[in-house]
């Protein structure tokens, strides 16, 4: 086991829970507040922060601030989850002096423990808005690392906006360097989606506030990648029964780490480069290839597979029906949308493997969540592409449709489906085709209007069909 501490920045989280109005379910946005230090070996190293449900792009980032990986926490909230869920991994944390084990799990079965040491404070918001306000305005702050989520840049916005907001204009008041934002969140130009969301929401209250960011602030972008499910019982149990060590709140996660991270900071930066991150000029191929191959492959097995009765996702991926899906999906109507990048190739050719790994043990329900969000900002966008050149769409509407089955909250055996997402109310109990049109096309999916009526029943034959049509 490898206990480490310290190599380049610390780091300070805190979460950030919204839905104060009466109809808005709970939201929570997880921050890091990053100080450089001048003596780079003496301080617990950077990681940032996870996301509403338990995971995520911040959770995947935690690791390359000090040589040895990439982990997670889990303790962030899905909308509509416990909002007391941060403020238990605030105590957890607290109690072990915020150290937590990272547990990487190889496909052989074999582990590989380790404490992690970078995280030196957890703030949580609701406990001291102010204190808060002034870490994130302190000049020693200067890299501000958010997971929002992808829901999180529609209103009702996340008090993170707020809070951020206020700390940098108390910085612009007192003559201070702005800080670097980075997202991590899993959405094209996620940079850029922060910067416009940010300075917009300055704008409202405080156009001078808004023209200092747009003159001062970096919004770089970034890509993140590695599987990490949420924290169960199992996991600590095993953890203690294997290695004797009480962690009451450790992160399982698979071997593979990728961030690569736009080279445009505000006031500095820790070389991440040295720590494995890549750092580049333009990151959209990048984001392009984890966002369309990774993540849209994803929302293709989890909807056929929790019909077909799967709830892990290693034994869904090892399907051959839902296999030969995703092989087919990434081949012929993802990869042709890809810009050529170095990796690309193998990026694609490991992605069936890892979702394979039976000892990550992620689940489908967790892929499941929160789709209309997410299918929006991952799978259509191959959709336009192909339909812009003329290339194949059949898969990626099927997985339209699987979505559009599963929505409707009965799997196949007649079984409730408890649907985890911003629309639920709208989309669960949708038996009419024309109406399950309607709402789809409310929120961008036109090309389901002819689909959701072939998917009225589905099984497992359903995917044969489309195989058995595509190219």
């Amino acid at each position: 086991m490898n206990l480490q501490r310290g190599l380049v920045t610390t780091i300070v989280t805190f979460a950030v829970v919204a839905g104060a109005h009466a109809q808005t379910p709970p939201r929570a946005a997880l921050v890091g507040a990053w100080t450089l230090n001048a003596n780079l070996t003496d301080k617990p190293a950077q990681h940032v922060e996870t996301d509403r449900d338990g995971r995520g792009a911040n959770a995947r980032g935690r690791g390359y601030g000090r040589r040895g990986g990439m982990g997670s926490r889990s303790g962030g909230m899905r909308r509509g989850g416990d909002p007391e869920a941060a403020a238990r991994m605030r105590d957890a944390l607290r109690d072990q002096d915020h150290l937590y084990t990272l547990i990487l799990e190889h496909p052989d079965g074999s582990r590989e423990p380790r404490v992690i040491g970078s995280i030196v404070d957890f703030r949580y918001a609701p406990d001291d808005p102010e204190a808060v306000i002034e870490l994130l305005a302190a000049p020693s702050t200067r890299i501000i690392s958010l997971t929002i989520t992808e829901g999180g840049y529609q209103p009702p916005l996340s008090d993170a906006f707020g809070l951020v907001a206020e700390a940098l204009n108390r910085r612009r008041e007192r003559d201070l360097r702005s800080p670097t934002i980075v997202s991590c969140d899993n959405i094209v130009e996620n940079g850029e989606v922060a910067r416009r969301a940010f300075t917009s929401y300055a704008e409202e209250s405080n156009p001078q506030l808004a023209q200092w960011m747009r003159d001062n602030t970096k919004f770089p972008n970034s890509m993140v990648d590695r599987i990490t499910p949420v924290t169960t019982p199992e996991v600590v149990e095993r953890l203690e029964s294997e290695y004797g060590i009480k962690d009451a709140w450790p992160v399982a996660a698979e071997p593979f780490a990728m961030w690569v991270l736009e080279d445009d900071f505000a006031d500095g930066r820790p070389p991440l480069d040295e720590a494995g991150v890549q750092l580049v000029g333009d990151v959209s191929p990048y984001e392009a290839m984890k966002l369309r191959l990774l993540n849209a492959s994803h929302q293709g097995l989890c909807y056929f597979a929790y019909l077909a009765g799967y709830r892990l996702v290693h034994e869904a991926a090892q399907d051959p029906l839902i296999a030969e899906l995703l092989s087919r999906y990434m081949d012929f109507e993802a990869m042709p949308t890809l810009r050529r990048i170095p990796g690309l190739s193998e990026f694609k050719d490991g992605l069936l493997p890892r979702f394979g790994n039976a000892h990550v043990r992620d689940t489908v329900a967790r892929l499941c969540a929160e789709s209309s969000d997410r299918i929006p900002k991952w799978l259509l966008p191959v959709v336009r592409d192909n339909l812009r050149s003329g290339g194949p769409v059949r898969l990626s509407a099927a997985i339209v449709a699987s979505w559009a089955r599963y929505a409707e909250g009965i799997d196949e055996s007649g079984q409730p489906i408890e649907v985890v997402d911003p629309l639920a109310t709208a989309l669960v109990g949708l038996t009419d085709a024309l109406e399950a049109d309607q709402h789809l096309t409310a929120i961008g999916f036109d090309l389901a209007r002819w689909r959701a009526r072939a998917l009225r029943r589905f099984a497992p034959r359903f995917v044969r069909h489309h195989l058995s049509s595509s190219p």
